[in-house]
């Protein structure tokens, strides 16, 4: 069984969203796979922003700040994500209010982590090329107003879609749906509007992580006489820069999925099969790799993230000298 997600009008532009699955072994397999993973690094996140919530000097600092957004965004998406993966599993058709609720919330975060990083590596820029006017420049108060531009970015794209189909039809909210962002799509446009912003998305962030991580690159290895330091500047470059580009292919999701699609055409099995590698190592993948690469690395966040999670575990005592 398989149900399109068109609403009105014109909606062979779409290809199928919810297939019906029997529960076997390789169902259930990859269900568990990909819903323990998430779950973990949630609970790893949700650590981990505990730990940044116990120190104040976290709660200044600017890179602390747009590290522990990237981890409550991560952390949000990751929820929803995993509760929508396991509602279309189950064939389930919700009502759609909690549909677009859950769709809204997942567009946003989804958009969100991309630009994050995008400016959170404006920010090492400003710190390893203009170290004196970095405290003048990386303000709280400034992180904070940037934060709030990502969210109307990546929010006005869903918020013209929701605010279109209530204005066609006010009782939109009052039915019941299997759940997919296309549902709120009433025309072909709305389609290349999506299309056109993630483009837009990918070459500004694109744009932005080239400039800054090569000025970076450049500025670690002509001006720093401690060539240790430099080596793990360059490291640590390489390291956001390959998580940079891991979620940066999360905007060609949807892309591929479409690509996938056309290229098995009725082979639903292989499209389903595939879809979830896609699923997984697209849009799963980069969203659990911000505790271990930018976590595991900080020698302020690290002895502290230790610390909470083994407490948490009963595995060690707390120290006296955490707080």
């Amino acid at each position: 069984m398989a149900g399109s997600n068109g609403t009105t009008g014109d909606v062979s532009f779409f290809f199928q969203q919810i297939f019906y699955q029997e529960m076997d072994v390789g169902l259930s397999t990859k269900t568990v796979l990909s819903v323990l993973t998430s779950l973990f690094f949630f609970v790893v996140n949700c650590v981990m922003l505990f730990a940044l919530s116990s120190k104040r000097i976290f709660h200044e600092t600017p890179r602390y700040i747009l590290f522990g957004h990237m981890l409550m965004n991560d952390s949000v998406l990751l929820l929803v994500t995993t509760i929508m993966y396991l509602v279309a599993l189950c064939f389930l058709p919700i009502p759609k209010s909690i549909c677009t609720l859950l769709v809204f919330i997942s567009y946003c975060t989804f958009r969100n982590a991309p630009l994050t990083l995008a400016l959170m590596s404006l920010e090492r820029y400003v710190a390893i090329c203009f170290p004196l006017r970095h405290c003048n420049i990386a303000t709280p108060k400034r992180t904070g107003i940037a934060l709030g531009i990502i969210w109307f970015l990546s929010s006005i794209n869903i918020i013209i879609d929701i605010l279109l189909v209530l204005t066609i039809n006010p009782d939109y909210l009052a039915g019941i749906i299997f759940c997919t962002l296309e549902k709120l799509y009433l025309f072909k446009w709305q389609l290349d509007k999506h299309q056109g912003f993630d483009v837009l998305y990918f070459v500004s962030v694109a744009g932005v992580i080239i400039f800054t991580y090569i000025s970076i690159m450049i500025t670690a290895r002509s001006v720093s006489s401690d060539k240790d330091s430099a080596k793990k500047a360059l490291k640590t470059v390489l390291l956001h820069l390959i998580q940079l580009g891991l979620c940066l292919t999360s905007f060609l999701y949807a892309t591929i999925e479409r690509t996938l699609y056309m290229m098995t055409g009725s082979n639903s099995s292989l499209f389903i099969n595939l879809r979830y590698i896609n699923y997984l190592f697209i849009l799963i993948l980069p969203r659990c790799l911000s505790p271990l690469i930018y976590g595991m690395r900080d020698e302020a966040v690290w002895p502290l993230f230790k610390y909470f999670f083994c407490y948490r575990s009963g595995k060690v005592k707390p120290s006296v000298n955490v707080h």
